[in-house]
């Protein structure tokens, strides 16, 4: 940051934030609840292009590429629409995976991922496809429209705030309490009168629209998006934040988070790594430190329980 500037410093927040957002959403599922879930990134997804497809005002029909619907809203009016498309599809999933357990779950939540991505891919119609949907728009509140760098990162750390405050409230709560139980035993859960795949999927539910409103912040911030935002590797970088911060604590995905983003782009300044194997020496880096972790300390940095 102090080589390129503030404004390298401003954008590595806004990254910060969404990752954040979504790292703490996960930990929601995968530390309080027990549910190893890998397809978080299809709600983060859902989030974006449902943003995208309702805000965009490209004249589509002037490209060689087929046409899709426009719609021209306000940013803050798509957003709420995101969220709830976000929950209602986390629902409808939800349903569904609460019949499976360990590693079954895994395999179901990896195979959603999988769906959505072919789903933004192949639904041309709505999604265009590889070719992505442009102009996405900015926030604006009145006749003032939040696009600069550092009011985009303020808004994005305002919705941070909010999920971290809502987060925080489930988990001190009685709600919260319970979760930690059923991940702990469920079936002793289920003895003293509480039914697990209630709370399990309600928790799924707010999860996933908390990544939903995740998505939708990322697409007004790269006012375009594609299909290669959301693929399966990006999935299992999100669950190797939550393992590296440690499970069942919210500032311990926020540290996740944040040791990724600088990771992930600091790698980017090495001067004896070219440039052409940035990406890959960034994996290699996470995969050597989720190993070591799980040698010495397999909760993770700050976490309380294990994996």
């Amino acid at each position: 940051m102090l080589w390129k500037g503030a404004s390298f410093g401003v954008t590595l927040g806004t990254v910060f934030a969404i990752w954040a957002m979504l790292s703490v959403s996960l930990n929601l599922v995968v530390g309080y609840s027990g549910l190893l879930s890998i397809g978080h990134i299809g709600f983060f997804g859902l989030g974006a292009y449902s943003v995208a497809i309702l805000t965009s005002t490209t004249s589509y029909e002037q490209l060689r590429t087929g046409a899709i619907p426009t719609f021209g809203w306000p940013f803050f009016a798509a957003l709420p629409v995101a969220i709830l498309v976000a929950g209602l599809v986390a629902l409808l999933v939800g349903l569904a995976f609460n019949r499976f357990r360990d590693d079954i779950y895994v395999l179901v939540s990896f195979g959603f991922a999988i769906i959505a991505f072919n789903v933004f891919l192949n639904f041309r119609v709505i999604t265009r496809g590889a070719f992505g949907i442009h102009d996405v728009a900015r926030p604006q509140i009145g006749s003032w429209v939040l696009d600069s760098e550092l009011e985009l990162m303020g808004l994005a750390f305002v919705f941070l705030a909010i999920v971290v405050v809502i987060s925080w409230f489930i988990v001190s709560s009685s709600f919260g309490r319970v979760l930690t139980a059923i991940r702990e035993d469920e079936q002793v859960a289920e003895v003293f009168g509480y039914h697990a795949s209630h709370y399990k999927l309600a928790i799924w539910v707010i999860s996933a629209m908390m990544a939903g409103l995740a998505g939708g912040m990322f697409s007004s911030w790269t006012t375009f998006i594609d299909p290669n935002s959301f693929i399966l590797l990006e999935s299992v970088l999100l669950v190797s934040i939550v393992i590296l911060g440690g499970l069942a604590t919210i500032w311990g995905s926020l540290l996740g988070a944040l040791a990724f983003v600088l990771l992930e782009e600091g790698m980017r300044f090495l001067p004896f790594l070219p440039q052409e194997y940035v990406g890959q020496a960034r994996q290699i880096v996470l995969g050597v430190l989720l190993v070591v972790l799980m040698m010495f300390r397999p909760q993770g940095l700050v976490g309380r329980f294990r994996l």
